[in-house]
């Protein structure tokens, strides 16, 4: 009886294809190696099948990334993997290391991290993320880093605010408070859209005290006010939008991460999961499944629009019954 070995996941053969112009001597230490999305164009894949594609010879060591040139072959490419690390000889330190930097060029640094780590998230995924990676990208010592955050910890809870940060609400906002809602949700949902890993970080069991992601809170909770509604209402309306986005975000996440590990694109998941459902031998089994229009369940947008939609109408009706209703004493008040 033979056996049929399981092809491997596209990404992995670029890795493959790339790592054997590596050992051949076609690409030298400080060449430039294809970038994510020139792999993408010359292998006809998708832009996360080339970032998983690039992260394997990354971890590899294989190549790195060098400020100014891109990602280029790694000095320690061609045979010396088996040889232990050179120790980094220790530098004396200059007068402003010594000193320390000023609040300006300290603040100027950290935004610069920031602006790296969210990078590196937003491409490569928030695993890829760490002190070393950082350094190598911003050309500098990874102990430095450690003068603008403390552990990874404080970096993610300041990424995660500083991605937060970019959504600029208005003062007052639309007129009326399901407007404001769905002003609010909608931003948050663009922005979790641009930066998947978002849903990794905000925990609503240990909340972060980040000032961007508190004045969205803030704002949500002004938008409620005038209805009647006690604070811990508000603060819980508050909370289940933020987890309606968070949600849908999670599962577009997810998908993304599937993708970079099978290298499988989802409408090349859909077209097997079709051709599995025709061979199936009692297709009569769930009827209603049947009669679902193709797409319904993978368009998070409709679901995010409409689970959105649907929610306001129930918290519409609680605002109409509270405004209707005697207060009642209980553990909203």
């Amino acid at each position: 009886m033979s056996s049929t070995q399981r092809p491997s996941p596209p990404y992995r053969v670029i890795a493959a294809e790339i790592r054997a112009r590596i050992e051949r001597g076609d690409l030298r230490p400080g060449d430039r190696v294809p970038s994510i999305r020139q792999i993408a164009q010359r292998w006809g894949v998708a832009v996360a099948t080339a970032t998983r594609a690039a992260a394997v010879l990354r971890e590899e060591g294989l190549v790195e990334p060098r400020v100014g040139a891109g990602t280029v072959v790694s000095a320690s490419a061609h045979g010396s993997h088996e040889l232990p690390a050179k120790q980094a000889t220790p530098e004396m330190p200059t007068a402003a290391e010594l000193h320390g930097p000023g609040p300006a060029e300290q603040s100027a640094k950290r935004t610069r991290l920031l602006q790296a780590a969210i990078m590196v998230a937003d491409t490569e995924g928030l695993d890829a993320v760490s002190m070393r990676r950082l350094a190598a990208h911003l050309g500098v010592g990874p102990m430095s880093l450690y003068r603008n955050v403390a552990n990874k910890e404080e970096l993610l809870m300041q990424m995660a605010d500083s991605a937060f940060g970019e959504i600029v609400l208005p003062r007052e906002g639309p007129e009326g408070w399901r407007a404001k809602l769905e002003l609010i949700a909608r931003e948050e949902w663009k922005l979790s859209r641009r930066h998947l890993w978002l849903p990794k970080v905000v925990s609503f069991t240990r909340p972060l005290l980040a000032p961007n992601m508190m004045a969205h809170t803030e704002w949500t909770l002004r938008a409620l006010g005038g209805l009647g509604l006690s604070m811990a209402t508000r603060m819980r309306e508050a909370l289940t939008i933020h987890a309606l986005v968070l949600t849908a975000a999670a599962s577009l996440a997810e998908e993304v991460d599937a993708e970079q590990r099978t290298g499988i694109t989802l409408d090349q998941w859909r077209a097997t999961q079709r051709e599995q459902a025709r061979k199936l031998p009692d297709r009569t089994k769930f009827p209603l499944l049947a009669e679902v229009p193709g797409g319904t369940a993978e368009d998070l947008n409709r679901l995010f629009e409409y689970g959105l939609a649907r929610h306001l109408d129930g918290f519409a009706a609680l605002i109409a019954d509270s405004s209707n209703s005697e207060p009642r004493r209980g553990p909203d008040n």
